[in-house]
């Protein structure tokens, strides 16, 4: 981040030096006051080609998370995180608690990509894809310009009297507010639960099913408040990734910045000035960036945790730009570095050492993917019994086995022992059949003579077969007496 220091400079000829040459900006927070209390900030509507291209990304994510629950891909849904059941499906991919370790893995990929790219690009995620910026910018604020206009038109409602005018606009806005965080919270328990039985939950009376009922209500009422009250109290003083900026970020990250070589000194504008003989920079001190921020901060004083990289302020100022026939991109995606330098931007060893770890995790991650087992099985010995010595001479030991089917096929399992060679497999019950999405349990009986035994424990591998065709080789012991196999003759 930019210190005061760099924000410092020399006036001249009607300049205005900037609003806060001290930096004590870093100190406070423009949504609270001295006393603590909350201000609520009334940002002007943006326009630009930047704030279009944000519109229709959000409007394309939006369709895609409203419409996720009921996408099916092989007859799963997109997505389900049914942590109740433990089930949880991914492109259709049907994963159980046997795939922890792939979450696991899954999730550091995860963080190594958003630290490379904040790296990088600084908070381009927060402006572009964040799901509080896109239903806080895009859909309630949206409504809040529709039904009480631009940032000027609800100031004068908020001084308004409670008359008739400011209850019905006010109340309608809060009606729709708790209509939409209702849908959100009915769109996240399908994501939980299912597009089935969250309809099922809701054509039925809160009685059927009060669990739920009081569920929805109480993340409905969670989102309210989020978009209703807190609004972007959430990026300044909840969300930790704000606060990461001054690790993640360097002289070479992309972010939102304000050129200030370009811009100081300062100073109003007027018709046939020349700004230069005046040593005034391109910024005219209009304010509107400031105005439009939905965080309330001021770029012009550099980078701050507030910004969320929504780039509204670069759409403003490219307007008054082109209005005072100047340059666009006094406000623009540029490192500081960059700004400095004059140069284009170029990854550097941070960069490229951050991209080789994203790639090779996506690779392993892709790898284990790719070669995961339809079936989990396990064959564990019995717990707590000896080996058991059969009429016919024979050891014996008891085996438990378990079979998670993670398709949407069921199967006819069959086990066939490997090794050592001329034993003899019995299963306690009839041949399991694993339904689809289903799991099966029994028990199992391993025969073997003690010449065939290495000792008191003799490896053991036994093939699981689904509909006749070799999909996996368990691998156990088998406890027999002490010097088994080759001292068998002097065995009692």
């Amino acid at each position: 981040m930019q210190s005061a220091q760099q924000n410092n400079f020399t006036t001249g000829g009607g300049a205005t030096v900037m609003e806060d040459p001290e930096g004590t900006f870093r100190d406070k927070i423009t949504t609270v006051d001295e006393e603590g209390k909350r201000i609520f900030l009334r940002p002007r509507k943006p326009k630009g080609s930047y704030t279009s291209a944000r519109t229709v990304l959000s409007w394309f994510l939006l369709a895609f998370l409203f419409a996720g629950p009921f996408l099916r891909i092989g007859g799963q849904p997109v997505l389900l995180l049914n942590v109740v059941e433990r089930k949880f499906v991914i492109l259709g991919q049907i994963f159980w608690p046997q795939d922890f370790f792939l979450f696991g893995l899954a999730m550091i990929t995860l963080v190594v990509f958003i630290i490379l790219f904040t790296v990088v690009y600084g908070r381009i995620f927060c402006g572009w894809v964040c799901p509080q910026t896109i239903f806080m910018e895009m859909v309630f604020r949206k409504i809040e310009y529709w039904l009480e206009g631009d940032a000027g038109a609800q100031r004068r409602l908020d001084r308004m009297p409670w008359n008739g005018t400011k209850l019905r606009k006010r109340g309608l806005k809060h009606l729709i507010f708790f209509a939409i965080a209702f849908l959100i919270a009915n769109t996240f328990m399908a994501y939980i639960v299912g597009s089935e039985q969250t309809l099922a939950i809701i054509t039925q009376p809160p009685t059927a099913n009060l669990a739920g009922f009081i569920a929805v209500t109480a993340f409905s009422l969670a989102f309210y408040f989020v978009f209703a009250r807190l609004r972007e109290q959430v990026c300044t003083n909840i969300c930790p990734y704000g606060r990461l900026q001054g690790v993640l970020l360097d002289r070479n990250s992309v972010v939102v910045a304000y050129d200030r070589f370009r811009g100081e000194s300062r100073g109003r504008t007027r018709k046939g000035q020349d700004r230069a003989a005046l040593g005034l920079g391109d910024c005219i001190d209009c304010h509107q960036c400031v105005d439009v921020c939905p965080t309330g901060i001021d770029i012009r004083n550099g980078t701050q945790l507030e910004c969320i990289n929504c780039t509204a302020c670069i759409d403003v100022c490219n307007s008054i730009m082109a209005k005072v026939d100047k340059p666009k991109g006094l406000i623009r995606y540029a490192s500081e570095a960059g700004l400095s330098s004059g140069k284009p931007w170029r990854p550097t060893g941070r960069h490229i050492f951050y991209s080789v770890v994203l790639v090779a995790l996506l690779g392993v991650l892709g790898t284990l993917l790719m070669t995961r087992s339809d079936i989990e099985s396990t064959l564990l010995r019995t717990p707590g019994m000896l080996y058991q010595k059969a009429p016919d001479g024979r050891l014996s030991n008891l085996y438990n086995y378990s079979m998670v089917n993670k398709t949407n096929e069921a199967m006819t399992i069959s086990f066939v022992l490997e090794s050592p060679a001329n034993g003899t497999l019995k299963l306690a019950s009839d041949v399991p059949e694993l339904q689809a999405q289903g799991t099966a349990e029994g028990t199992m009986l391993l025969y073997f003579d003690r010449t065939q035994l290495s000792g008191s424990k003799t490896p053991v591998r036994v093939g699981v077969y689904a509909n006749g065709e070799k999909i996996e080789t368990l691998k156990t012991v088998f406890m027999g007496p002490f010097g088994a196999g080759v001292n068998a003759a002097q065995t009692p």
